[in-house]
Formats: structure tokens, C-alpha cells, sequence
């Protein structure tokens, strides 16, 4: 253990984070924490009101890390084909977003349906991602994007016969190609 620490606090907000990744929200104790940010129990309690107040900590510092891993991803974009294929990479997790990280994610959405104090985290995060799309589409069409990405992400990793690249490229494309009904992509 380390007496002198300034980045205590961070080092324990970070330990939460995997923690949630390995053991899921139910199983995130005081102990697991302190023991995986190599810090005495106590410094949990002096730094944070409670078991509550670190995973808030963590998932918004969860959620903004994906977030700038999603507006990067989607940074050198300038036409429909072009979010396909971002999509696509997004989905099959070839945009530095890993199972590991999407389990925090669901972690997250789910902590969020039973403590609404989440919800904060959550629509900010998604505030964030479909900003990005209405970049390509329509804002109508961004929230449907955004809402197949994390559900094709899903099963991708909950399948036990995912769904092909050539397959979830279809889908996106025919989710944001332009109908005779929507304006022409920015």
C-alpha cells in the first residue's frame, strides 16, 4: 500500500471499473475494490459517501471513455458508405471498444433502469453518440442507429452463432440508406 498517493482517488474510480467488468454490479464489494486499486478499505469510505457513489464515479468515467472512443472512430467519416463501414467496425468491435468494455456498458443500462440517478450517464452518453451520427442522417435516423449498434453489439456477444460482418453491414446500410421519405444525408 501507498502512504503517500495523490492519485488515490482516481486508481480506486479505475479499479471500479474493472471490477464491475469482472464480478457485474451485483458483485461489487468494498473489498474486491480497495484490493483491485491496491488500497487500504478505508480510503474507499474517505474518498466516496458509498458503494453507490464509486460505481456513479465509474461508470461516468466508463461512459466518457467510450465516448471518446466513438467520436474518434467516426472522426475521418464524410459519406453513407463510409458509416457503414464505421458501423460495421463499431459492431465487430475493430473500434477499440472490446466485450470487456460493452459488459460495463450493459452493467451501466442496467444500473440505470433501477437508480435513476444514472440516467444522467446513460442519455448523456447517448446524447453524445447520436450527435455524432446526425452528422450522416437524420436525427430521427441517428436515435435508430444508435439504438441497433448496441443491439447488434449484444448479440453479437451473447450469440452463440453471432451475426456475420457481411450481415450486420447490410443491416446498417439498410438502416441509414435514404428513402424516398427522408431528407438526403448531410
Amino acid at each position: 500500500m501507498r502512504r503517500h498517493d495523490p492519485d488515490r482517488r482516481q486508481r480506486i474510480v479505475e479499479a471500479t471499473v474493472d471490477v464491475i467488468a469482472e464480478h457485474g454490479v451485483a458483485g461489487t464489494t468494498h473489498r474486491l475494490i480497495a484490493a483491485a486499486a491496491d488500497v487500504p478499505l478505508g480510503s474507499l469510505t474517505y474518498h466516496f459517501t458509498g458503494l453507490d457513489d464509486l460505481r456513479a464515479q465509474a461508470f461516468a468515467l466508463h461512459a466518457e471513455r467510450m465516448a471518446v472512443k466513438y467520436e474518434a472512430h467516426f472522426a475521418q467519416v464524410s459519406s453513407i458508405e463510409d458509416v457503414v463501414d464505421a458501423v460495421t467496425a463499431l459492431v465487430h468491435a475493430d473500434a477499440d471498444a472490446d466485450d470487456r468494455d460493452w459488459a460495463v456498458a450493459y452493467e451501466l443500462f442496467l444500473a440505470a433502469l433501477r437508480d435513476p440517478a444514472l440516467r444522467s450517464v446513460t442519455e448523456s452518453w447517448m446524447r453524445r453518440s447520436r450527435s455524432v451520427l446526425e452528422r450522416f442522417v437524420d436525427p430521427t435516423t441517428s436515435r435508430g442507429v444508435d439504438a441497433l449498434i448496441e443491439g447488434l453489439v449484444m448479440h453479437k456477444v451473447l450469440s452463440t452463432r453471432p451475426v456475420s460482418r457481411a450481415e450486420t453491414r447490410e443491416i446498417i446500410a439498410r438502416a441509414v440508406r435514404p428513402t424516398n421519405s427522408q431528407e438526403p444525408p448531410r
